[in-house]
């Protein structure tokens, strides 16, 4: 960022500081979508980027009267942008961790014992077995029946990573159910 640029947001925040509203107006225009562009990189979702923004005007708005360096604004909010962003990463690897407790069909102890219910049983447990990460991928793309595309939005992984974490766990379930004595 040229030295201008820096010069004109100091001179809208001193502005702003000073009781003109408007500049913060300015300041928002200026700021907006490059805020939303940076919170996409980080969060690869567009919605949340939008309020990543958002939430980092909030902060910016209530702390921009104690600015002490004005011609220091792009670096301190691309900061509490940058931070927003990794809190929403954070958030949605705390609630995926939450959902890691696969809930499959599990298998009902009063069903009648047929030649399903053990097949049933017997995959559940091989599931169990595999490692987390893989767990999520056999969630997400059987029960929840989400594409390759969307696991790898939602996990924030690349699709091929999701491609890959999903035929590991397919050869690990069929060397686990053929070690248990399951053949075809």
């Amino acid at each position: 960022m040229s030295q201008t640029e820096k010069e004109k947001d100091g001179l809208l925040i001193l502005d702003y500081q000073s009781g003109n509203k408007m500049a913060l107006a300015a300041l928002v225009k200026r700021w907006h979508k490059k805020f939303c562009t940076k919170a996409f990189y980080i969060v690869k979702d567009a919605d949340e980027a939008k309020d990543v923004a958002q939430d980092s005007w909030r902060i910016i708005i209530d702390k921009l009267e104690t600015i002490k360096e004005p011609q220091s604004f792009s670096g301190w909010a691309m900061r509490i942008v940058h931070t927003k962003s990794i809190d929403v990463l954070r958030k949605r690897q705390k609630e995926l961790k939450g959902n890691n407790s696969l809930k499959f069909d599990s298998v009902e102890e009063d069903e009648p014992y047929d030649e399903k219910t053990a097949l049933k049983k017997k995959l559940y447990n091989a599931i169990l077995e595999l490692p987390t990460n893989q767990q999520q991928i056999i969630k997400l793309f059987y029960t929840e029946e989400l594409s390759l595309n969307e696991i790898s939005k939602l996990l924030n992984v690349k699709a091929g990573t999701v491609k890959s974490r999903l035929f590991h766990a397919r050869e690990k379930l069929k060397i686990i159910l053929k070690n248990n004595n399951y053949e075809n």
